[in-house]
């Protein structure tokens, strides 16, 4: 049985829908990311969830106990916001200790509050600092605090609503690994709500992608991006083109543009996805391609299509390059540096190294 789960949550504001019918089940220690654009009904969630809003119809389970009529308070969950929440005038072990005071606590209990707020700090790296004021310390370390004050109850489940988008690119980057590091010391069972991949792929041990209040997928940062099950997945996690195409009856597809070198359309290798699955050769569809399965090629190669570079990003030893297909559409080629330079006349072809093109419905 799953510890937490989320069971056909169906919720609408001024009759329009947040979310759709959602269910998600997570075991006991995993940290489970909601990303999505804006919109999408992700912070919805977390908020049903942590008891700030009641769904329309579905249920809030832990382990088999029905917790959707307990108010935030009976839920003995911790929850870290995305602007800390923190009293400026308190200092660090205050503000720790006001994660407790919500508590009934006995004598005994009360006497072990400074023990506790010491445990809680050495759980986020920050022993000997319970003296401090929050003024005093860096964004990061503020959010540790913040993290802090919602593990120092011990709570069954932690919620994160967009916990590192007030800190700037590069202490982000160190506080992801912090902040990870310390849930799973605790082995706390965690909902963490994002908009951006990569802190949904470094957290996350799965990741939930909804858009309009529907959950399209869950899975691995590795199943999302090389195993999309529909097209919205493809085309929002990662970079990836699309392109018209005609479905074979061998997983093989017709690009139906003027090919670089070949006498007719060009003919893919893709994969089909579930949203194409009972789809008929001959029938139009979408084919979505990773930069990286791309590759300029020289002439001759059947499976060319011809473009004209219009757009270079520079990465490093590689660089994105945005290619005009003739005569219409783009698709963006991940090569080498210095591969090409805006202007030239290229050919584009797959590259088997890279993710299996994948086939989805057109009107999707």
């Amino acid at each position: 049985m799953s510890f937490l789960t989320l069971d056909r949550l169906d919720k609408s504001f001024g009759g329009s829908p947040v979310l759709r019918g959602v269910s998600l089940a997570v075991e006991k220690g995993e940290i489970i990311a909601l990303l999505g654009p804006s919109g999408s009904g992700k912070t919805t969630a977390l908020r049903m969830i942590a008891g700030f809003e009641t769904p329309d119809r579905g249920r809030i389970l832990i382990e088999d106990a029905d917790v959707t009529p307990l108010p935030p308070e009976r839920r003995h969950f911790g929850m870290v916001f995305q602007h800390y929440a923190l009293f400026p005038h308190l200092t660090v072990g205050e503000n720790v200790a006001f994660g407790l005071a919500g508590r009934s606590a006995g004598k005994e209990e009360t006497k072990r509050r400074p023990q506790r707020v010491a445990e809680a700090l050495a759980l986020v790296d920050l022993p000997g600092f319970a003296d401090r004021r929050v003024g005093e310390i860096s964004g990061g370390q503020q959010q540790r605090v913040a993290l802090a004050r919602a593990l120092a109850p011990e709570p069954r489940v932690l919620l994160l609503d967009e916990p590192l988008s007030n800190l700037d690119p590069t202490l982000r980057e160190r506080t992801r690994r912090e902040l990870k590091s310390a849930i799973q010391r605790v082995g706390i069972t965690t909902v963490l709500v994002t908009h951006e991949q990569e802190e949904a792929f470094q957290l996350g041990d799965r990741v939930a992608v909804l858009q309009d209040g529907v959950l399209h997928q869950v899975g691995s940062a590795e199943d999302l991006y090389e195993r999309p099950a529909t097209r919205f997945v493809a085309t929002f996690v990662g970079r990836a083109s699309v392109l018209p195409c005609v479905l074979e009856g061998d997983g093989a597809v017709w690009v139906p543009y003027p090919p670089g070198d070949a006498a007719g359309p060009v003919r893919w290798s893709a994969v089909r996805s579930p949203e194409a699955e009972g789809m008929k050769p001959g029938e139009e569809a979408a084919l979505v391609v990773r930069p990286e399965s791309l590759a300029f090629v020289a002439a001759g190669n059947p499976q060319a299509l011809a473009g004209r570079v219009i757009e270079r990003r520079y990465a490093g030893p590689v660089t994105y390059y945005q290619v005009a297909l003739a005569p219409g559409g783009e698709v963006e080629v991940l090569a080498p540096s210095g591969a090409a330079t805006v202007g030239d006349a290229v050919r584009v072809a797959p590259e088997p190294r890279g993710p299996a093109p994948r086939i989805f419905r057109r009107n999707r």
